[in-house]
């Protein structure tokens, strides 16, 4: 016999200091994020938001840390973007159904498995066309672009480097402010 499949009220019952998502009708709790991870995200969601919030090609909502309910899997990732035109205004709901048009997800030796073998597959799976893992650790910034049913690899970014990214190019982006070095 197989297991029962965990359900939202298995979220639901999850202390607060952990960070619950249901893949596959498996329940994954993850500790709240060391400071490294959390610095990285607020940094990087803070200099997207500024110059993307309304100014920016097109316009985005960024969002941190939504609960993303996509078909019946609801994931957490630490940033999501929406385009303004498939979005125009945030929803007034604690959870959203409708798939971002780009995720990030900062690494963590608690996630980083979850995050690559796990949650990629997701978003690929919900047609999410773009891609960011951040890892504080080893200092990088790896871009993923959707080709076709997968995500391919577009560039990795390392150590302080100033890059543009999809979909973001517009954007110098210096690293070095993820890693607190600036």
């Amino acid at each position: 016999m197989g297991r029962e499949r965990a359900t939202y009220a298995d979220l639901e019952a999850l202390p607060e200091h952990v960070v619950g998502e249901l893949i596959d009708g498996e329940l994954y709790a993850s500790p709240r994020p060391a400071m490294t991870h959390s610095v990285a995200s607020s940094v990087l969601g803070a200099r997207l938001n500024v110059a993307f919030h309304r100014a920016g090609p097109g316009g985005w909502v960024l969002v941190d840390e939504p609960e993303l309910h996509l078909g019946e899997d609801v994931l957490v990732p630490d940033i999501a973007g929406w385009r303004r035109e498939r979005m125009p205004r945030a929803p007034s709901a604690a959870a959203i159904t409708l798939a971002p048009d780009w995720v990030c997800e900062v690494l963590s030796p608690s996630t980083a498995r979850l995050d690559r073998k796990v949650k990629l597959p997701v978003y690929a799976r919900e047609g999410i066309r773009h891609v960011w893992l951040v890892d504080p650790k080893t200092r990088t910034l790896e871009v993923f672009r959707l080709d076709g049913a997968n995500h391919s690899p577009l560039a990795t970014h390392t150590g302080t480097a100033r890059v543009r990214a999809e979909p973001f190019e517009t954007l110098e982006l210096e690293l070095a402010a993820l890693w607190d070095e600036v």
